[in-house]
């Protein structure tokens, strides 16, 4: 970061770290009349520990005490705040965008991302605080010294989900032989916070691993590789012979799986592979599962023909989650590997969910390819189409009739989302159906008229 950018970033922090310890439980004590307690962590990038030193002493400002965890993943930071009782945890991280960005989640007392409403009230706050001041330009703060034993937590639950993933993992851990022995596994840890867990993790269990990428140097986190870049997994996989690989992004709440055929395996796969395996074991209460309206066709067809339905919600992990706990189900996740079971977590974990498919490949005694038999996946295609206003597409006539054509021409053997992006002045048109060049043909014709209606000016 550029020396103004880094003066921002703390003056931000902080005043997001004041507000925020004083909201936590609606009042300046948490519950039972303790100061707010506050777990804090983050990723790998250079950026990640100044801006952890300016967040605690912004939560010590607002009367919080801080548990400071060091590197780690977004899911171990949200495991941690329920298993201390904190009010809040704390996460900076830009996920699976490159070093130079770098962000802030917030988590409640039971690991959930806060709401909308919740963040919009902070953000209120904060501007109402002004640019008044903060400890931006005084030079970096001092240094946080990371509590070991919340690592050593964070993996010993997560080895513990392999009880609660099925009756033949709780037997094998009980026989006093590792759940994955035998089992040969390449992890590609993206440089991120999975670094210093993944390898770990997995020979407790009795894998064989190899790693890849978890040499972290605070600059090439998700550098060419992790769950963005899974070619280099999936290589990595066919090369060494192993039963299955996984990649994570740099907070490592996603994961992306490789098969033994060197097969990049994303988010929508494994949720066909998690539900059908608790379906069959008669753990998937109701029988359905939340997808995005971004996850293939292929998932939903795949998944009925098991007598499992599909939750459509718009896409984002936080809307996943909500709709999970709104309709009472358990399992949903994206296509980008951010994958939740409620039952064991509060939010995406990669690493917890790389253990579970790792378990439920070595149980089955089957290839992953042959596991994933049921599931064909439907060409599809996705085409961004930058917008100078985002008015409501519904409102524009050429537009609707233009997506009602698409629609007709695809009938019951596609499927067709329109949306603009949350982020970026894009409209993008994601078309699924039974064969490349007639999607690709569809979406071009509605990309022109978009372009038509709402494309910037040249220059």
């Amino acid at each position: 970061m550029t020396a103004l950018a880094r003066q921002l970033a703390a003056l931000l922090a902080e005043k997001l770290a004041a507000g925020g310890g004083r909201g936590v439980s609606g009042a300046s004590a948490g519950a039972g009349g303790h100061p707010p307690q506050v777990v804090l962590g983050g990723d790998t990038r250079e950026s990640t520990a100044e801006i952890c030193g300016w967040l605690a002493a912004g939560f010590a400002a607002g009367g919080a005490a801080v548990r400071y965890a060091g590197v780690i993943p977004t899911p171990g930071v949200s495991f941690l705040a329920g298993e201390l009782g904190a009010d809040a945890g704390v996460v900076v991280s830009a996920s699976h965008n490159p070093y130079p960005d770098n962000g802030i989640k917030l988590l409640d007392g039971e690991g959930f991302k806060w709401s909308e409403a919740a963040e919009a009230e902070l953000e209120d706050r904060l501007r109402a605080a002004g640019e008044d001041g903060g400890a931006g330009g005084a030079g970096p703060p001092p240094p946080l010294a990371a509590e070991t034993d919340l690592h050593e937590r964070y993996l010993r639950h997560l080895e513990s989900t392999l009880a609660a993933g099925g009756e033949a993992a709780a037997r094998e851990t009980a026989a006093g032989s590792g759940p994955l022995a035998g089992l040969r596994v390449v992890l590609d840890t993206g440089n991120g916070a999975a670094s210093i867990y993944a390898g770990e993790l997995f020979r407790r269990l009795g894998a064989e691993v190899t790693r890849l990428c978890a040499a972290p140097d605070g600059r090439n986190v998700n550098l060419g590789c992790g769950s963005t870049a899974p070619e280099a997994v999936a290589a990595a996989v066919v090369a060494a012979g192993a039963h299955l690989g996984a990649a994570f992004d740099g907070d490592a709440d996603r994961c992306i799986l490789a098969d033994e055929r060197g097969e990049v395996r994303d988010g929508d796969a494994i949720l066909y592979l998690w539900a059908t395996r608790l379906l069959a074991e008669r753990r998937l209460v109701p029988p359905a599962i939340v997808a995005t309206s971004m996850s293939n066709l292929g998932l939903e067809l795949a998944l009925a023909r098991q007598g499992i339905s599909v939750v459509r919600c718009g896409v984002g992990d936080r809307l996943v989650v909500e709709t999970m706990r709104r309709e009472g189900i358990g399992l949903g996740g994206e296509q980008s590997g951010h994958v939740v079971r409620l039952e064991l977590a509060a939010t995406g974990d990669g690493l917890l969910t790389a253990v579970q498919m790792a378990a439920l490949v070595h149980q089955a005694g089957r290839p992953l390819s042959e596991l994933l038999a049921g599931f064909r996946r439907y060409p599809q295609t996705l085409v961004n189409v930058r917008v100078a206003r985002k008015p409501d597409l519904a409102t524009l006539p050429r537009v609707a009739a233009a997506a009602r054509a698409v629609e007709d021409e695809l009938g019951a053997d596609g499927r067709l989302v329109l949306r603009y992006s949350g982020t970026e002045p894009l409209a993008r048109v994601m078309i699924e159906g039974p064969d490349q060049e007639t999607i690709e043909t569809l979406a071009g014709r509605l990309a022109a008229v978009l372009a038509d209606e709402l494309g910037q000016p040249a220059g």
